[in-house]
């Protein structure tokens, strides 16, 4: 029996998508399209912006060390809600440790891990990141809160939520660093 040309076309095509949906190379190709889908950020509007007025929030971070929120009220915070089994996650971490090497000393960076730590822990050691990660070990307050992944907020000195971002992005952009730049004078 000889398969016709368009059955060979089909045939391709699903190992194509079974090799995208359920295999590693998947996951990589993943990460690869939304590093090349990657947009800039937009600050929310100011006039519906909303303030951070809880920020009991409570962290702890890979070496056990609890902190809170509330320890950085009055600075720029950068807050990205992440996981390594999240291909958006994964094509943004590039970006954000440029980022936060550029701004570590200037602007709290809170990388907040919905993952098991030790596959935080492993990711971060294979792909030579020095990211401040840290769990949750309380509520989150709640405009912070968001199921998906990754997502993203600029607060700054007065607890304006500037930027609240869903989804991958290039954070490294000039718009970004002009904005950081902006919020920290």
């Amino acid at each position: 029996m000889k398969l016709k040309r368009t059955q060979l076309i089909n045939i391709a095509i699903i190992l194509l998508l079974a090799l995208y949906f359920f295999t590693p190379i998947g996951f990589h190709a993943k990460v690869y399209l939304n590093r090349l889908i990657s947009h800039n950020p937009v600050p929310v509007a100011e006039r519906t912006q909303k303030v951070l007025e809880d920020y009991d929030f409570k962290l702890v971070d890979t070496k056990g060390n609890r902190v809170n929120l509330i320890d950085y009220k009055g600075q720029v915070v950068f807050i990205n809600f992440w996981a390594t089994w999240c291909p958006p996650c994964v094509a943004e971490m590039p970006d954000l440790q440029l980022l936060y090497n550029a701004y570590g000393e200037k602007v709290a960076f809170l990388f907040i891990a919905r993952d098991k730590e030790e596959r935080v822990s492993n990711f971060l050691v294979k792909k030579n990141y020095d990211l401040p990660v840290y769990f949750e070990s309380g509520f989150t307050p709640k405009p912070l809160y968001s199921a998906a992944l990754p997502t993203t907020f600029i607060i700054d000195k007065e607890g304006n939520i500037v930027v609240a971002e869903t989804g991958s992005a290039d954070w490294n952009a000039e718009s970004v660093r002009n904005l950081l730049d902006g919020l920290l004078k």
